[in-house]
């Protein structure tokens, strides 16, 4: 048949890539192109290759190799350029004409159109067909693209891509420090944490009640042990960041990176007082627009069923809720590249 782009979602387990590539082989498959992205439900394995099979032989025998949603379509020798490197040259044609925002979006994510629209930017990808990318307030780009429905991590690329015609945000790769104003006035310095703070959050965590640790660790941990502090203080790990008020400590924010390719972890700790005045809301959406700009596609929490006011946090920044293993355990899901800028 000849050169093929193939797409299938696949359940998060280990083995299942092999499973697939075993599967190709088996048609005579040459895979020339990988990459594994994640998506709304599950992880989307992406092949460009080389195989006498016909479009359906291949989606059976993914579907039997454990693939599911699995999309195959005609590619081009032009799509076994190095995607770095493209990206990379499409990047200096875009600083050179911001004008050619949306085609040059267009050649990124080979869509079949982009234009310009004005309205909300928000978009969660109701139509997997269809990709909305904000810009600027009520300015946006409108990606369409039959045959191979958009995924988070493409969305998270359209994101990073926009940003070049942005103006600097004044982030280097870490949280900013900026002051937060809360709905009541309050102003709160938020700094990303360091080793000078240790004292500081250990009395955070004496002023938190028992089920505000329990909420945060899962456990009513009084103390939080010295390896967990350094692990958060690492920047090859993740970005965590603290709130003050008045030299005082009262939330602590963690943005933890994962093995799983452009996912991050994001959990929240803020002190009992603090709790109902948007405080969390602000960390988390700082952290949020911090994994986008570091190229994640989507941002986890992990929380207790029982942690309402996580929950409703979460779903205030437009995440999905789902039932993990552990019943007592819910997971939030937010796809950072559909987040509105700020």
């Amino acid at each position: 048949m000849g050169l093929l782009r193939i797409r299938t979602t696949v359940d998060e387990r280990p083995g299942r890539l092999a499973s697939l590539a075993a599967a190709l082989a088996a048609r005579g498959g040459n895979i020339l192109g990988l990459s594994v992205q994640p998506d709304v439900d599950g992880t989307v394995d992406e092949f460009v290759a080389d195989i006498p099979a016909t479009p359906e032989n291949v989606r059976e025998a993914l579907e039997a190799a454990g693939g599911r949603r699995v999309r195959v379509v005609a590619a081009t020798a032009h799509e076994l350029t190095d995607e770095p490197t493209r990206a990379l040259l499409l990047a200096s044609r875009l600083r050179a004409a911001p004008w050619r925002l949306p085609e040059l979006l267009a050649e990124l994510l080979r869509a079949d159109d982009a234009r310009w629209i004005y309205g909300e930017p928000a978009n969660d990808l109701p139509d997997p067909t269809r990709l909305v990318v904000p810009v600027a307030a009520r300015r946006s780009v409108r990606l369409r693209r039959a045959g191979l429905p958009f995924t988070l991590t493409e969305a998270a690329r359209a994101a990073a891509f926009a940003r070049l015609v942005q103006p600097s945000a004044g982030l280097d790769g870490k949280p900013a420090e900026r002051p937060v104003r809360l709905a009541d006035g309050a102003e709160i310095a938020v700094r990303p944490l360091t080793s000078l703070y240790r004292e500081a959050v250990r009395d955070l965590h004496d002023r938190c009640s028992p089920e505000t640790r329990r909420f945060r660790y899962f456990t009513s941990m009084p103390e939080l042990p010295p390896r967990v502090f350094d692990r958060l203080c690492d920047r090859a790990r993740g970005h965590s960041v603290v709130a003050a008020d008045d030299g005082q400590v009262v939330a602590l924010a963690s943005l933890m990176f994962t093995a799983d390719p452009g996912i991050a972890e994001l959990a929240l700790l803020v002190e009992d007082r603090w709790q109902g005045r948007g405080l969390g809301t602000a960390l988390a959406r700082a952290l949020v627009c911090a994994a986008r700009d570091l190229g994640y596609a989507e941002v986890r929490a992990g929380m207790l069923a029982d942690n309402a006011r996580m929950r409703r946090l979460m779903l205030g920044l437009g995440a999905t809720l789902s039932r993990t293993e552990d019943p007592a355990v819910v997971e939030a899901r937010l796809a950072v590249g559909a987040l509105a800028s700020v």
